[in-house]
């Protein structure tokens, strides 16, 4: 079972990362207000010109590059110790858990309040909803982190 844990959370980490770097590609097209390459499929720019695509100033698509970045130091970190091997699943649970939430709300205004969809965002969402239920997976594979008495 091991060996099969493994393999999740390395396909959690290369998850992780792509995420990373389709977040860093819309937060670089948000500061420089480049265009985004879409080809024709949705409409990029109607989605990060609007107010939904910023939080206090900041592109939400950098806050989106940190979530995967903490994600993926917490799966690349996970056997380095006792404290990550056994929290960092639940960790990564947690921040899979807000980001797919956070998600499936930004993917509802797209469609019902801009009209309009990025596919970078749907990707976004089907990465970080792909890491949740890896990492659902591997929690109940594990078992109870800590007995009850």
């Amino acid at each position: 079972m091991a060996g099969r844990i493994d393999r999740w959370r390395w396909a959690s980490l290369a998850l992780a990362m792509l995420g990373a770097l389709d977040s860093a590609y819309l937060t670089w097209v948000k500061v420089a207000n480049a265009t985004a390459f879409c080809s024709n499929v949705g409409d990029c720019d109607a989605v990060n010109a609007s107010v939904y695509s910023e939080l206090f100033g900041i592109p939400i698509a950098l806050f989106g590059v940190g979530a995967y970045l903490a994600i993926a130091a917490l799966l690349a970190l996970e056997d380095r110790g006792p404290t990550l091997r056994e929290w960092g699943p639940l960790a990564v649970f947690g921040l899979a858990l807000t980001g797919t939430l956070y998600s499936a709300y930004l993917t509802y205004v797209e469609l019902f309040v801009i009209y309009a969809v990025c596919p970078y965002c749907v990707a976004s969402a089907v990465l970080i909803t792909g890491i949740l239920i890896l990492a659902v997976v591997r929690l109940a594979r594990r078992g109870p982190v800590m007995a009850v008495d």
